[in-house]
């Protein structure tokens, strides 16, 4: 693959168009999905190729982008290094729709003004911070919308206040999913989820107290009425259905991961990781943790299933890179809901009900999930479950 060569895509024979209003519906949009990684963050070389010496000619259409950016890569990783590395805060009003919409661990945040704030304050509190991209998986383009899903990895010294408490003196180390969707040069809908609960604990505080005391300051906590009846995993009588995966001449990304994920969390089919994930698998989740091999990765399920026995899985969107033979690395949105219904890391069962939302990355090589990384918001579900 060379840097000039434009990449190959798929999408469905759909009539497109570029009213942000079309894009904003997460499922079912024509979407060209990259078939090879020209246009990728493996192919941008070093850091200061990335950041510096980017090159000065297009590399895909980009209408309505300023004439600066050579591709969707170079523009998420050069407005990310200005905005938080450089300081250039105030670049959020020229990156960011002014009635912007973004989906982090505290729920839905409108406007770009919210974001401006939040990101003077996180600076504020970390101002030597750093952010590594370790990978970004896109798809789309200029006329239904870029969707990026932005990996990263944060550093940096916790020097001023933050919303947790009082400078620490401490080192940090966190990583983050940010999935966006940008259209003429405005990033206008986001889902975010840095791992706070990590972070708590690398300052030093209590993350049960801290989720307790934030849990009682929201009025929102309550998603839903606590008599609602049983998620739509189970209807009735009924049973879940079991999925059935029939490989073609290529792998088909969204049919796997959705019969794969389905039969595993909602069927509970576990023994499904066996045939699903590669023997050397490596998973990657909130709050630091790290897994080596399947069986880790089912113990670390059925904890979940244990605590909440009614939890039912639903997956909300999903885009991928790459083909058979170069691999594919995939972006994937999910849901859960159900009940503190059981024992676990959380203590004893509260009853309460919960939702936590999440971000996957797979990399997906010879039809086998080889690696994950997923995130998160698990310090809002602590809130659900910790608060009075």
């Amino acid at each position: 693959m060379t840097k000039e060569k434009q990449p190959e895509t798929k999408t469905r024979d759909v009539k497109t168009t570029k009213s942000k209003a079309h894009v904003m519906r997460p499922k079912g949009e024509p979407r060209p999905m990259p078939s090879d990684y020209s246009i990728s963050l493996g192919a941008k070389g070093d850091a200061d190729q990335q950041l510096f010496n980017p090159g000065t000619e297009r590399r895909q259409p980009m209408q309505g982008f300023e004439d600066t950016y050579v591709d969707i890569i170079d523009y998420i990783v050069r407005i990310t290094h200005k905005i938080w590395e450089e300081k250039d805060i105030g670049y959020i009003y020229d990156t960011y729709a002014h009635n912007s919409r973004v989906w982090d661990g505290m729920g839905l945040q409108y406007g770009r003004d919210k974001i401006v704030a939040d990101t003077v304050h996180t600076v504020n509190a970390f101002p030597n911070v750093r952010l590594y991209a370790d990978e970004i998986v896109w798809a789309g383009n200029d006329e239904v919308g870029f969707h990026t899903s932005h990996r990263t990895v944060i550093k940096g010294t916790n020097t001023g206040f933050s919303r947790f408490g009082p400078p620490t003196g401490r080192n940090i180390e966190v990583w983050c999913i940010a999935n966006c969707i940008a259209l003429n040069n405005e990033i206008f809908e986001e889902w975010v989820l840095y791992d706070n609960a990590h972070l708590i604990r690398q300052l030093g505080f209590d993350l049960v107290e801290k989720a307790r005391e934030a849990g009682n300051n929201r009025k929102d906590i309550d998603f839903q009425d606590p008599r609602s009846g049983q998620p739509e995993r189970l209807l009735g009588q009924g049973k879940p259905k079991l999925l059935k995966y029939n490989p073609g001449d290529t792998l088909d990304i969204p049919d796997f991961l959705q019969t794969t994920y389905h039969n595993i969390w909602n069927r509970r089919h576990l023994s499904v990781v066996q045939q699903s994930h590669n023997s050397s698998l490596t998973v990657l989740s909130s709050n630091g943790r790290k897994m080596y091999g399947r069986g880790a990765f089912q113990s670390y399920i059925l904890s979940f299933l244990a605590m909440f026995p009614d939890l039912a899985f639903e997956i909300d969107d999903i885009y991928w890179m790459g083909n058979d033979k170069d691999d594919y690395i995939t972006s994937m949105r999910w849901t859960i809901k159900g009940h503190h219904g059981g024992w676990g890391i959380y203590g004893p069962p509260t009853n309460r009900p919960v939702r936590m939302w999440g971000i996957t990355q797979h990399h997906i090589r010879n039809g086998e999930i080889h690696a994950e990384w997923m995130m998160f918001n698990e310090f809002e579900l602590m809130q659900q479950i910790f608060k009075d």
